[in-house]
């Protein structure tokens, strides 16, 4: 599977986190600290929902990058 991350650089960290898995979030000191922990944020936060019994949510969220002309 695979999941939409957004990240956001903070004045002094990284943040993460996956629209589709509400409350999976990860902060890291740089941007590649920050993919570590939410790629193990991700795995942690289905492994909890597999317990519960409930179903893996199917990613449903799409990215893209808009160009546009600022002036």
């Amino acid at each position: 599977m695979q999941y939409v991350v957004i990240l956001e650089e903070g004045s002094e960290s990284w943040g993460a986190y996956v629209p589709d898995l509400p409350g999976c979030v990860a902060v890291g000191e740089t941007r590649e600290e920050a993919l570590e922990l939410i790629r193990e944020a991700i795995e942690f936060h289905l492994d909890g929902i597999k317990e519960d019994g409930e179903p893996i949510p199917e990613p449903h969220s799409h990215s893209e990058v808009v160009q546009i002309n600022a002036a």
